[in-house]
């Protein structure tokens, strides 16, 4: 089976209204082309100038601007939409869950995973990133059943930690929606992506911020689809777009046939045994 999947890219800006717009206007692209599902960035709904700002887009689980666009968008063009991450409460009012939602072709959330592993990094020129001071980090894993194969979830900095796709098993596709810097990403983004779907013999779809936003920061873009055997299926270096490749079931078993490395592992993580830190 043939499946045209799709990874968006924006250069969200500080407008949650702007942004929403935007999202909706690639998705109705995304899906004029065929994609049947469909992957938003990490903070595709806010892009502000500092943190902070995305606390003040909080919205209560399961209600809200932003996830009634996400479900009536997901029902309008009958595709399954992995949103990137929206802004949830959390028990600390000065901090929110970054959860990656997923809507089914009916408009129904079928799935939730609130980003584990929370970036911190000090870079040249005094470039600080930190996190943990706007975002609780999640302490669950979560893999999907679809229509399309079973899918992984996981959030930009995730990427770095191969144990949490390793704990979630056996799947197809895997998720990354992400808004990298251009120092790390141009280190790392293509050598990592790529790493996790050989070793997981898995398509990845990696939707990404990428431009310059509010306050000045820029990301390092590069939307970008792999399939199991390590190769770049379609990329966007920069500014907004949406990528589309075709995920082919057949390939994947052939691959899976020919090197059955998920079959030959010895160390086996179950999500159920896992601790979680």
């Amino acid at each position: 089976m043939q499946t045209r999947i799709a990874a968006i890219q924006m250069t969200s800006t500080a407008e949650v209204a702007e942004n929403l717009a935007a999202a909706g206007r690639l998705i109705a692209e995304a899906a004029d082309g065929g994609a049947r599902l469909v992957g938003l960035p990490e903070n595709f709904y806010l892009f502000g100038r500092r943190e902070s700002d995305k606390v003040e887009a909080a919205e209560v689980d399961g209600d809200g601007p932003i996830q009634n666009f996400l479900s009536e968008t997901a029902r309008r063009h009958g595709i399954w939409l992995v949103a990137g991450t929206a802004p949830l409460r959390s028990a600390d009012p000065s901090r929110i869950r970054s959860a990656c939602l997923v809507y089914d072709a009916s408009g129904a959330r079928v799935a939730r995973y609130d980003k584990m592993h929370l970036f911190r990094f000090e870079g040249g020129k005094g470039e600080r990133y930190d996190e943990g001071r706007a975002i609780e980090a999640g302490s669950g894993l979560t893999l999907v059943e679809s229509p399309y194969g079973r899918i992984a979830l996981s959030v930009c900095y995730d990427m770095r930690f191969p144990e949490l796709y390793r704990a979630l098993g056996s799947f197809e596709i895997a998720f990354v929606p992400s808004a990298f810097t251009v120092p790390t990403g141009t280190a790392h983004w293509h050598l990592l992506l790529r790493a996790r779907a050989v070793e997981n013999l898995c398509y990845v779809v990696a939707p990404a911020q990428g431009g310059v936003h509010a306050g000045g920061r820029r990301t390092y873009g590069h939307a970008l689809i792999v399939d199991p055997w390590g190769t770049v299926l379609a990329e966007r270096a920069e500014g907004e777009g949406a990528v589309i490749a075709e995920m082919d079931t057949e390939r994947l078993a052939e691959f899976r046939r020919a090197l059955p490395a998920l079959e030959h592992r010895r160390i086996v993580l179950d999500k159920d045994q896992l601790e979680i830190r």
